[in-house]
């Protein structure tokens, strides 16, 4: 993640990108993306795609989309099959 510019400090407080300074605004538009891709999908509006378009590209979009979703589709598979932090089936 440091290769990355992501901190631990980062890493830990995601969760409150809305009140912290050291996540940039392409950096919070993304978390905000993958917020509301997971929780809220069916309530994307027109102003949020203004600003997606305005900070990223059309390829960036989908890009990040294609993670999102392989991420979220990745953690319901393993929290269906009991897939506990340590790797271990729990049938």
């Amino acid at each position: 993640m440091a290769q990355q510019g992501v901190t631990e400090e980062m890493y830990a407080h995601v969760a409150e990108y809305r009140e912290r300074d050291d996540y940039s605004e392409r950096e919070r538009l993304a978390i905000e993306y993958a917020e509301r891709f997971a929780l809220d999908h069916t309530n994307l509006d027109d102003d949020f795609w203004r600003r997606m378009r305005a900070g990223y590209s059309d390829e960036e979009i989908v890009d990040l989309s294609l993670c999102i979703m392989t991420f979220i589709g990745l953690g319901r598979m393993l929290a269906v099959l009991g897939v506990d932090p340590a790797c271990a089936l729990d049938w």
